[in-house]
């Protein structure tokens, strides 16, 4: 029976080391090449809706503004939503780390709650100067048309959340019987629909909910008595 031997120095499963240089630098150098044009097309989308203050927009819009062909747009997006999903992504992951970048500066765990749900509540709502569509207009429409990508968007965010009630139960600062990532869900999604109809009119108060009203409501069913 012949015996096995190892394949030779410098090689992988008989490749010259040198091809496998080869090949992962051509790899690398397309992956590069790739992020960058993902990148101006996300970039200049960007950029016509803080012109616009809407995503109402046209894919030949996007591709104009970026300089590149229609072609490389649809060979890195399958289209507008697609391409708006992205930026929508991008937008929560820096609401996140802005999040979780006031919320460090407190050293009480309930205290970094309390900051983390008043700046996402102040992030969440409608603000005409501050022209969010991404959060105003798109969010509410992928919430009903693509619930599972809604839930993948906001990962990070129901991450930071999470961390932040498991650290509030550690110091026994919540309700005994609560889940910190059940408890940081049901706060999440209060706190974002409040926040996307704050201000309509009609209501019985006529008036604005404050992001301090906000925290008292939510804080009445975690917090521990």
């Amino acid at each position: 029976m012949a015996q096995k031997t190892d394949p030779p120095a410098g090689t992988q499963g008989g490749e010259p080391a040198w091809k496998q240089r080869a090949v992962e630098r051509s790899t690398k150098a397309a992956k590069l090449r790739a992020e960058q044009r993902v990148e101006r097309f996300l970039d200049a989308a960007q950029a016509i809706i803080s012109e616009k203050g809407t995503t109402d927009f046209t894919v030949q819009e996007v591709v104009d503004r970026s300089r590149q062909s229609l072609r490389s747009f649809y060979q890195h997006f399958d289209g507008k939503h697609e391409l708006l999903l992205a930026l929508f992504e991008d937008a929560l992951r820096r609401a996140t780390d802005q999040i979780s970048a006031a919320a460090s500066g407190e050293s009480d765990p309930l205290d970094r709650l309390k900051v983390a749900v008043r700046l996402l509540f102040e992030l969440s709502r409608p603000d005409p100067g501050a022209r969010r569509p991404l959060f105003t207009d798109f969010a509410p429409q992928l919430l009903i048309s693509h619930p599972t990508e809604t839930k993948v968007a906001h990962a990070p965010l129901l991450a930071l959340f999470s961390d932040l009630m498991a650290q509030a139960a550690d110091a026994g600062e919540l309700r005994p019987a609560l889940t910190p990532r059940r408890a940081a869900a049901l706060t999440m999604q209060t706190v974002m629909f409040i926040a996307q109809g704050n201000g309509v009119p009609g209501d019985e108060q006529d008036h604005a909910l404050t992001a301090d009203e906000v925290w008292d409501f939510c804080a009445s069913g975690f917090a521990q008595d």
